[in-house]
């Protein structure tokens, strides 16, 4: 009889562990979201909640979209784009040094 009590509180205590840590692990995107303070945190606290009704199957995609964003680098093509301006830079330097030592020839040449 004991074992019969012991057993369905056990039931109930594994039920309510699976429960509370479903719903804790839904969550976790959204901490991801709020600790970066990304500027969907509310998107993806609702789409958190709804993943439970699909049986977390875009879970793993709003882990994905909480960690592309990042405070310091935002979306991470800013970086890219600072870097494509200074290529640009250099490029353009270097088509007027290219300019100038084409003219230092020609003049060269038209003193011989």
């Amino acid at each position: 009889m004991f074992l019969d009590y012991f057993a369905l509180a056990l039931l109930f205590f594994v039920g309510l562990v699976l429960f509370y840590g479903i719903i804790a692990i839904h969550d976790i995107p959204y901490e991801i979201a709020k600790k970066r303070n990304h500027p969907h945190q509310d998107a993806i606290h609702v789409t958190g909640w709804v993943s439970l009704f699909t049986l977390h199957v875009i879970w793993p995609f709003l882990w994905i979209w909480a960690t592309l964003y990042r405070e310091d680098r935002g979306w991470g093509f800013k970086h890219l784009q600072e870097q494509e301006q200074a290529l640009e830079v250099k490029v353009a330097s270097l088509e007027n040094e290219v300019a100038s030592l084409r003219e230092l020839v020609t003049r060269l040449d038209g003193e011989r």
